[in-house]
């Protein structure tokens, strides 16, 4: 039987503290998950102002970290505990460099210039804090490029620490067009060798590119689906990276990210207007009734009412859905968004409200009630995205009976079925090429499946609602993958 582990988790961001996208619902469940299965977890991230430290408990002494050419710097810590559970977070106070509005960028989405010190502090400081606190980790799982540093810091200047000599590393990639690609210079203040600044480990384009660096050292890579650990190894998916994968993917994977069930399902969610669940779906009736009169649409259940939940930007696919709205508006359906992003975006999609008031609706912004409102609510759920690493939102359409209409990438392609007319099966509609048309014709589809064949759309709802996908699957997945990267690790040191 395998024995518990020490795991140091290594986030950037975490629900409900501070949260910009998907990275931060995997920290604020999968540690939760790992330590149901008896690990010990203990997680770190930085203080933002948007976390008051008023609620945290302060460690009595500050933590001294080492930052090269700046000197030492020294940092308060808080600690709290994952809601639910006695999992403890960690939060890195240091005014310099987290004390801002945003977690990344400004109020304008212009990225911190400082961010390559910003999360090599994280970095650091997170390593620093297993020494303070005598917890020797036997994994320290990374999250994208703003921990990458940790796997090359392992094998450098904390190789010979006794904290962490025998301590292995597992990097997630949630999101590979993010990097962290920075001026060579910040060599000097990882305080790492400058052997390192060579093609295949930190340098790109002579800068350094921080997950390019994680990738090399990690003794285990994974992503958050199986079909984007393939697509990443492609030129369209890459992002530059994709040789760079390729040489080391013999240690990469994909693990399926889960969703936290306890607040996503239609059964026990508080802000729908009827609870509901798969042997009683009269509430989801009410629960469209309610959306419909939120914005103001006429309300009718003969038709097709469509929702869109997630940030207005390219990748999610924004620039075909804008391409294909005329067409759509020609439809007998209704349409409701919720998301803020690209400023053409939100100023295209209010125009589109004003022109087909009847018809089309749009929330810029965010709201989690909103959201939970537009899953119950809706009949069909749009994911047209570009790219899409894992995606939650078709997992949590599932689980509502609302049936997703997504583009075969990424997460989107392994939980979603294609919609079979031979057998009936299938638990939404696939689209597979990124053009206009292909989005139109599938939603015209999904739309005829809706008005003309109800009894093959309830038996889709009905199969899409029993569907799980939730964390102790993905977490045992990641136990196995720790256990490999320690085998790896010794396998290493004993070469």
């Amino acid at each position: 039987m395998n024995h518990s582990l020490n795991i140091l988790f290594s986030t950037s961001e975490a629900v409900p503290f501070a949260k910009t996208g998907g990275l931060a619902d995997v920290s604020g469940a999968l540690p939760k998950a790992l330590a149901k299965l008896g690990h010990n977890v203990v997680v770190v991230m930085p203080r933002y102002y948007c976390i008051d430290r008023s609620n945290l408990e302060p460690l009595d002494e500050p933590l001294i970290v080492s930052m090269g050419t700046m000197g030492e710097l020294f940092a308060g810590v808080y600690k709290d505990y994952l809601p639910g559970s006695d999992v403890p977070i960690y939060f890195i106070d240091y005014e310099e460099f987290f004390g801002r509005s945003g977690l990344y960028a400004d109020e304008s989405s212009f990225s911190y210039s400082d961010n390559d010190l910003r999360f090599i502090f994280l970095s650091k400081s997170a390593l620093e804090l297993c020494k303070r606190l005598e917890f020797k980790p036997d994994i320290i799982h990374s999250n994208d490029w703003h921990t990458a540093t940790q796997p090359l810091l392992l094998k450098s200047c904390y190789a010979f620490d006794e904290t962490f000599k025998d301590t292995a590393s597992l990097l997630t990639i949630h999101n590979l067009q993010y990097q962290g690609q920075f001026f060579k210079d910040i060599v000097d203040v990882m305080e790492v060798e400058w052997e390192h600044f060579n093609p295949y480990e930190l340098e790109a384009m002579d800068g350094v590119n921080l997950l390019k660096g994680g990738i090399f050292h990690a003794d285990v890579v994974t992503t958050v689906s199986r079909k984007y650990a393939q697509e990443i190894q492609t030129p369209e998916f890459g992002f530059g990276l994709n040789e760079h994968i390729c040489a080391h993917n013999h240690k990469l994977y994909g693990v399926l990210n889960g969703v936290d069930y306890d607040e996503w399902s239609p059964s026990v969610d508080p802000y729908i207007a009827k609870q509901y669940d798969i042997d009683n779906m009269s509430g989801k009736e009410v629960c469209k009734k309610d959306l419909q009169r939120h914005f103001n649409l006429p309300v009718r259940d003969d038709l097709p009412l469509i929702g869109f939940v997630g940030r207005l930007v390219e990748q999610k696919g924004i620039g075909l859905i804008a391409g294909a709205i005329e067409g759509f508006m020609h439809l007998d359906i209704q349409i409701v968004m919720l998301g803020t992003g690209e400023k053409w975006a939100e100023g295209f999609f209010s125009d589109i409200t004003n022109r087909y008031p009847k018809k089309f609706a749009c929330h810029i912004g965010y709201s989690n009630e909103l959201a939970h409102k537009i899953e119950a609510g809706s009949d069909l759920f749009l994911m047209p995205s570009l790219f899409e690493p894992c995606g939650l939102n078709q997992i949590y359409s599932l689980r509502y009976g609302t049936l997703p209409i997504v583009r075969a990438t990424g997460g989107l392609d392994d939980t979603i079925y294609n919609y079979d007319p031979a057998t009936k099966g299938g638990n939404g509609f696939k689209f597979y090429h990124a053009t206009t048309e292909a989005l139109y014709q599938t939603v015209k589809w999904a739309v005829e499946i809706y008005r003309y064949e109800p009894e093959t759309y309830q038996l889709m709802q009905k199969r899409a609602m029993e569907a799980r996908f939730d964390w102790e699957k993905s977490a045992k997945a990641y136990e196995d993958l720790y256990y490999y990267a320690l085998y790896a690790k010794r396998v290493q040191n004993y070469k």
